[in-house]
């Protein structure tokens, strides 16, 4: 299947500017384009434009987006440094939900104490429960 640009921008969630700067900084490359200059995106596009935004969330750099796209170009030899790549990036993001579920936990216990506080008309918490609290979050346990 083939998309225009505004299809694919729509599909995809990504202004049209945007994948016009992705062909221009080398991102995208070698789009099909009609004898009268409108871009045709390929199933093969796709599947680039959604590896680009995911390096992109992941945290990545264009330049180092870049480098990754020229890597895929190269074919079988740099197949260990993509592999590389994605072993790092996928420990990067493991570590980052594993602090925002400690986040989360916290954010949680901090939501429900306030609204048994507004239930109960008292704010008050015992040595007991500050004990267990203050162990769970050295345990990262809370």
């Amino acid at each position: 299947m083939e998309y225009t640009i505004g299809e694919l921008a729509q599909k995809m969630n990504i202004s049209t500017p945007t994948l016009r700067y992705y062909e221009d900084q080398g991102l995208l490359r070698h789009i099909k384009r009609l004898p009268n200059g409108r871009r045709v995106y390929t199933q093969k596009d796709v599947v680039m434009l959604n590896t680009i935004e995911c390096l992109k969330k992941a945290g990545m750099s264009l330049q180092d987006i870049s480098q990754y796209i020229d890597w895929c170009e190269e074919g079988f030899p740099s197949v260990q440094k993509r592999y590389e790549l994605f072993v790092r990036k996928q420990e990067e993001i493991e570590q980052q939900i594993a602090d925002l579920q400690k986040i989360l936990a916290t954010l949680r216990w901090k939501r429900n104490f306030y609204q048994k506080a507004l239930e109960s008309g008292e704010l008050t918490i015992c040595d007991a429960d500050r004990e267990k609290i203050a162990e769970a979050i050295i345990d990262d346990a809370l």
